[in-house]
């Protein structure tokens, strides 16, 4: 599985069998990718309403023919735009060409704009991603949460996790996630794209190896790919 970093909670995710998009967000100062360059998607998953995660999920479905999977009220707007959609709550999984998908809470809000005028967004999620034998868990905007515990028993491969503070977990609440989820890789997102939600990835890359956990930390740049 290769992983691309795409900035702010973007992420490409290419397995053996699909193409995933998470929260593609492309206009978000960072990546230099453009919608055309993801006309080979195939599936978009969306962890909540926010424009800043919704991003070019319209527009990248509807040059990929990429099916989004969403919360209900999510994919109920997806499906009024003409997009092919999996529907999901919290707690469900659902299996896919690829491998499943398990939706994870997430404590934030999760509404879209329409016209001027927001709606409801249905609840924000996180996602457990198993794919070509690993497992990746990508957070979403939250809180930090005691369900995140109930992780460590999935043996996680990958954890990607907010820092940013202010909208999500800052570094602190980061680092405590770690010690619940016990992943072997983690990753650190949704920093530096806002000035209120500045961070510094290295010093999260500090305290978590000061846990003595052996969970190794990495640190990508916009754009750059890592093989899981």
């Amino acid at each position: 599985m290769n992983i691309t970093y795409l900035g702010h909670a973007a992420f490409e995710m290419i397995t053996n069998h699909a193409n995933l998009l998470i929260d593609p967000f492309i206009d978000n100062g960072h990546t230099s990718k453009k919608v055309e360059d993801f006309k080979d998607t195939t599936y978009i998953l969306v962890t909540h309403g926010h424009s800043d995660h919704v991003g070019s999920t319209p527009e990248i479905a509807n040059l990929s023919g990429a099916t989004v999977i969403s919360n209900a009220e999510l994919s109920t707007h997806f499906s009024g735009m003409g997009l092919k959609t999996h529907s999901m709550h919290i707690g469900g999984k659902a299996h896919f060409n690829f491998g499943n998908v398990k939706m994870t809470p997430a404590l934030h809000g999760s509404s879209i704009v329409i016209d001027g005028k927001m709606h409801e967004g249905g609840n924000p999620c996180g996602f457990v991603v198993m794919a070509d034998g690993l497992k990746v868990y990508h957070a979403g905007d939250t809180g930090l949460s005691m369900e995140m515990m109930l992780l460590e028993d999935m043996n996680v491969d990958l954890a990607i996790l907010p820092i940013g503070g202010n909208f999500t977990m800052d570094i602190e609440d980061a680092v405590k996630a770690v010690a619940m989820i016990k992943p072997k890789r983690v990753m650190p997102m949704h920093f530096n794209t806002f000035p209120v939600i500045q961070s510094n990835p290295e010093y999260f890359k500090k305290q978590v190896e000061q846990l003595g956990l052996g969970i190794e930390v990495i640190l990508l740049d916009a754009d750059q790919t890592m093989t899981l």
